[in-house]
């Protein structure tokens, strides 16, 4: 069954946006005060109450990106994988090429990002995404003009069809890739499963995105599932509730709402939370990376965090909770010093959003994200213990 289900898999690659940690660190809090205030939900609850016409993709932290064919025979476009909005399109870098299975509408077709937009006309044409996932007659954007998307051709938007209404002239919501890829029985849920295997090397493939499936060859133990919290404004996102612990005997949090996100680089936790996990780790503030650092002693004697989330706890080891030490010098650091990768999320607990569970702790599980059922999955991989920072 694992081959079966892995065969539903597209390979990605995910990089950090920001080169300098202070960079890393404004830009997830950015993000975090913006789900502060609600901006652009995107989770199952925003799903079916609300409508949005632009998603901050272009701000995120990390970016993930797909080679993903279009066209027969196809070709191979560079997209942006975004799980906050729904319309896929290309011809921001490399032009499209049109093919015996492309169909234009006629229709113009916008959407309008963070920091971004594109605009064009909508076509029709066969979208692979692996050999098992090739979607028939998909509607795609075929960009005349794009703002905001250096170096990748487009975006491949794997959000609800509730996201595409008003994207394309005539205001009818269009089939997205998820969509059409359950209608034509490719897949058999609402779903989407996230795989990371931790890499010290830049731009190598180094993720995986299921559709429909947990893959199972890519997880060490069953899934925990736990509902989306009702807390906002974290239930307005991948909103789950978790208890956060150091060691055996330091709570840092209590079973308080926060989200998974894929778009922030670090873990960001209430500045309550923050500074008990400082204490208690007695590390202290380095000034030119922003980040927390600790003595070789101490990083000898640093516990694990422990997440219990849906019941089940999940275990942050020591080596998970520091910066890649090969990758010191992108970051501004230090040859030999070890930085932690918990900051302070800037605003106290009781607010709706006490923590962000981003890529420093999704790479370390598999994730998945359940539009249809309105909840979060994590299970442990081969990599949830590695010592590879």
């Amino acid at each position: 069954m694992s081959s079966f289900v892995a065969s539903r898999s597209v390979p990605f690659v995910s990089r950090v946006a920001g080169h300098h940690a202070k960079e890393i660190l404004a830009r997830d809090r950015a993000r975090a005060q913006k789900i502060m205030q609600g901006v652009n939900p995107h989770g199952p609850a925003a799903f079916h109450e609300l409508r949005r016409r632009g998603v901050d993709v272009t701000d995120a932290g990390v970016t993930y990106t797909a080679s993903v064919g279009v066209g027969s025979p196809a070709t191979q476009y560079t997209l942006l994988i975004d799980t906050g909005s729904s319309n896929t399109w290309v011809g921001a870098d490399k032009s499209y090429r049109p093919t015996s299975s492309s169909k234009s509408t006629g229709q113009r077709v916008k959407v309008s990002y963070g920091s971004g937009s594109f605009s064009g006309t909508e076509y029709t044409d066969t979208v692979t995404l692996s050999s098992s996932l090739v979607i028939q007659n998909q509607s795609i954007g075929v960009a005349s003009t794009a703002q905001g998307f250096q170096g990748v051709d487009g975006i491949l938007g794997i959000g609800p069809v509730d996201l595409t209404e008003g994207t394309v002239s005539g205001n009818q919501p269009v089939p997205t890739v998820t969509d059409n890829l359950f209608a034509q029985g490719s897949i058999e849920s609402d779903s989407i499963g996230i795989f990371y295997q931790p890499t010290t090397e830049s731009g190598a493939l180094n993720g995986e995105l299921s559709f429909g499936s947990v893959d199972s060859s890519k997880i060490t133990g069953d899934v925990t599932f736990t509902p989306i919290t009702s807390t906002q404004p974290a239930s307005l996102y991948w909103g789950i509730d978790q208890q956060v612990s150091y060691g055996s005997d330091t709570t840092l949090l209590s079973g308080n709402p926060g989200i998974v996100d894929t778009g922030t680089t670090l873990l960001l936790l209430a500045t309550d939370a923050f500074q008990a996990y400082q204490s208690a780790t007695g590390a202290t503030m380095d000034n030119a990376t922003g980040l927390l650092t600790v003595t070789q002693a101490q990083f000898d004697a640093l516990q694990s965090l422990f997440f219990t989330v849906g019941g089940t706890t999940f275990e942050l080891t020591a080596n998970a909770q520091i910066w890649p030490r090969a990758q010191n010098a992108a970051i501004g650091g230090e040859d030999g010093k070890i930085y932690l990768v918990a900051a302070d999320l800037g605003t106290s607990s009781g607010q709706g959003l006490d923590f962000i569970n981003g890529f420093v702790f999704l790479q370390r599980f598999y994730s998945v994200y359940d539009t249809g059922n309105s909840q979060v999955g994590l299970a442990t991989t081969q990599f949830t213990d590695a010592e590879t920072n």
